[in-house]
């Protein structure tokens, strides 16, 4: 028999085996000041463009007001215990009431997390006998929470609705067998392309197949839509989405999430999310802070409007230079370019330590190999000289990849690692 831990010496994992080379810098870097548009990593100011915080909401003078009165007056603790024992307030029905009314649901419900609230919520909402679809591209919480499932589960590929279809058929003709239902899940944008999940065509399929909708919408609440409602208003769908998640990580710059629908069906949930029976409660201090942001997110459609200038600006001009963004229909801004993981090593570096330039870098396993995705997200407190300064940055590093600069500068990191 084994060791347990003999795998874990022998494999590091795709990702794992650059950690002498990548930690504290390409992964888990630690930017430092008050979040901005510009902050400061490894003692340099650098413009940020990986801070999820699109309406700028996060270092807000009213907002760190709130939090600060609220913190005073409720500490970190209140309330204490699970919702269903001792952890419920009016502050938390009445934000609940608020976020539901927002995104034109009967009802909604807190959730603590939104990783941990996606994968309960899957786990709640199927049974055994029930068959999911769901897209092949879709986020981690919502394929850990499919993992959950002990019923059948189908992929289709990203965005195609002639793969939808193909499945849903293939999901009925089991679900005829098992006496269950079907769940389809998407994202309303999705988080590294940008893409907005096509979810008018889903919803026609309503007419050809029986299934249930469910669409997580954490880049798209707050920043799509005419009031900021989320994809689904952008769409003109919101009402035939059934189970609606958003998160309060991006737009609403907190911790916290919900889900929204019809109130049956929120009823039925909140007495079955394992995640939130057996949690503490979300603590009042987000809950009030959130009710302070979620206004002003009704109330001053200028943040929206400043985000969207920054995005047109900054993905126009990436596309003017020849840059291949994808077809992104969001505020998130993919660059790709084609290199081997230690030539995004050595261009990330130059970009942060020459250009000032800090933003996320993504490589295999989570694209392919031999792409680079370089991911910025704008936000409303960036500025028209950032996105200048950004597009002059992405020239030099481009003409250096191209030419091999940054292959001879990561010869001696490929070959140790044995690329």
């Amino acid at each position: 028999m084994k060791d347990l831990f003999e795998k874990i010496y022998k494999d590091k994992g795709p990702l794992g085996k650059w950690a002498s080379q990548a930690e504290g810098y390409f992964v888990f870097p630690k930017l430092e000041g008050e979040i901005s548009n510009r902050m400061k990593f490894q003692g340099k100011d650098v413009i940020t463009w990986s801070i999820n915080d699109y309406l700028g909401l996060a270092n807000h003078p009213e907002v760190r007001k709130v939090d600060a009165e609220a913190a005073a007056q409720y500490g970190s603790a209140y309330p204490m215990g699970a919702r269903m024992m001792s952890g419920h307030t009016d502050l938390h029905e009445r934000l609940q009431n608020e976020l539901a009314e927002f995104v034109s649901k009967e009802s909604a419900y807190l959730l603590n997390f939104g990783y941990q609230g996606m994968v309960s919520t899957i786990d709640a909402l199927v049974s055994k006998d029930d068959i999911i679809v769901y897209d092949v591209d879709a986020h981690a919480c919502i394929i850990d929470g499919v993992r959950l499932h002990m019923g059948k589960r189908f992929t289709y590929k990203h965005n195609d609705v002639a793969s939808l279809e193909k499945n849903l058929e293939r999901a009925t003709k089991m679900a005829e067998q098992t006496g269950g239902g079907i769940l389809v899940i998407s994202e309303g944008v999705f988080g590294m392309r940008g893409e907005q999940g096509r979810l008018k065509e889903i919803v026609a399929l309503k007419q050809k197949f029986n299934f249930r909708l469910f669409v997580d919408d954490a880049h798209g609440f707050g920043t799509l839509g005419a009031t900021g409602a989320g994809t689904g208003e952008e769409q003109g769908v919101q009402d035939d989405i059934d189970v609606y998640f958003a998160t309060f990580a991006k737009s609403l710059a907190s911790t916290g999430a919900f889900i929204a629908g019809d109130k049956e069906i929120i009823d039925y949930l909140k007495y079955n999310l394992r995640s939130q029976m057996f949690a503490k409660s979300l603590q009042m201090q987000l809950v009030a802070g959130a009710l302070k942001r979620l206004d002003m997110l009704k109330t001053m459609p200028e943040l929206k409007a400043k985000l969207w200038e920054n995005v047109n600006a900054l993905q126009s001009g990436l596309k003017d230079k020849g840059f291949d963004i994808g077809t992104t229909q969001s505020c998130v801004t993919p660059v790709y370019l084609k290199g081997s993981i230690p030539e995004a090593m050595a261009l990330v570096k130059d970009l942060r330590e020459n250009h000032g330039v800090f933003c996320s870098i993504v490589v295999y396993p989570v694209i392919p190999k031999g792409l680079i995705l370089l991911r910025l997200i704008p936000t409303a407190t960036h500025t028209l000289e950032d996105v200048s300064e950004t597009l002059n940055a992405f020239d030099a590093i481009r003409t250096r990849l191209e030419n091999g600069t940054y292959k001879r500068l990561s010869a001696s990191v490929a070959a140790a690692m044995g690329e």
